[in-house]
């Protein structure tokens, strides 16, 4: 155990130990991305107290539970990965039947999010068992809240791993060049290249870039999709990790006059959200902008 990790496994203990863990449930605990600082109290409290951890690599998971100060025998370690998830779900049932608590983490961040996990999820939960998140690091969430991927109309797309197949992969990027919203892409170092060359068919689109987020040579940079290319080759370094991106919200242009006229007719018709919401997908306007003119004309005509 890294010293440094001593006082947080017993602070954790502290804090979270008192809480209800219930027995014959999956906790699904959410593990750092890069950073081995970002761990919840309560997963550690957790990976410490569960009968059985089950992991996308038990090497992996292992190195992680020794760094903090947590053994467990190798017999209490479940691989569940991609290749075997289905068929491995029934042995982490089985456990759960004889009333244990097992814990499941991905190799990093929020399991069931890109990760494995889902169908594991989806069987336990068909069983009647419960599941319990635990939730923490996830590259989703960090990139997004350090994107500034501002938009009139709030939410965002997870798109996950783009097709590794160059004309699939193109087809996906086309579809995703008419989604309004921000998109949340993730890469892995071998692909990134091709698919910084699909992506330059968005032009001036900006692309928040974050690579090795959380670790020590983290690099967040926003810039043209058609300059993502340039971008990975400035530096031998800039290939290397695993990567996020997000394509920010396409920007509207709106002529001034041709909104208000919609929204006015719309007025006439149908009530004040139903006015906006239509006017703002007709027109391209945004819905807050429009909003504040609809109750300024509904003022104007009871007065």
């Amino acid at each position: 155990m890294s010293a440094s990790f001593a006082s947080a496994l017993g602070a954790a203990r502290a804090a979270a130990g008192a809480q209800h863990y219930p027995e014959g449930a999956l906790y699904v605990v959410a593990t750092p991305i890069g950073n081995l600082a970002d761990i919840s109290m309560r997963a550690l409290h957790l990976l410490g107290l569960a009968d059985a951890v089950a992991c996308e690599d038990t090497r992996h998971t292992q190195t992680l539970l020794r760094a903090y100060g947590i053994d467990k025998p190798g017999t209490a370690l479940l691989a569940v990965h991609q290749h075997n998830e289905t068929e491995a779900a029934q042995a982490v049932l089985e456990r759960l039947r004889l009333g244990q608590r097992v814990a499941y983490a991905s190799d990093a961040g929020t399991p069931g999010v890109s990760d494995p996990g889902a169908r594991l999820v989806a069987a336990v939960r068909a069983a009647g068992h419960a599941v319990v998140p635990l939730p923490g690091a996830s590259s989703v969430t960090a990139l997004l809240s350090a994107a500034g991927a501002v938009d009139d109309d709030p939410g965002f797309v997870f798109a996950g791993f783009l097709p590794a197949k160059a004309g699939e992969r193109d087809s996906a990027v086309a579809a995703l060049a008419l989604e309004r919203r921000a998109v949340v892409v993730l890469e892995a170092p071998h692909r990134i290249a091709a698919l910084a060359a699909s992506l330059a068919v968005l032009g001036e689109r900006p692309v928040t870039v974050g690579r090795e987020l959380t670790k020590q040579f983290e690099e967040i940079a926003t810039l043209p999709c058609a300059g993502f290319s340039a971008w990975l080759q400035a530096g031998p370094q800039r290939g290397r990790g695993e990567f996020a991106l997000a394509l920010h919200p396409v920007a509207r242009v709106v002529d001034s006059d041709e909104p208000l006229r919609v929204l006015r007719l719309l007025l006439a018709e149908l009530p004040l959200k139903s006015a906006v919401k239509l006017a703002a997908e007709i027109t391209g306007a945004p819905r807050n902008t429009l909003y504040e003119a609809a109750l300024q004309l509904k003022d104007a005509t009871r007065g």
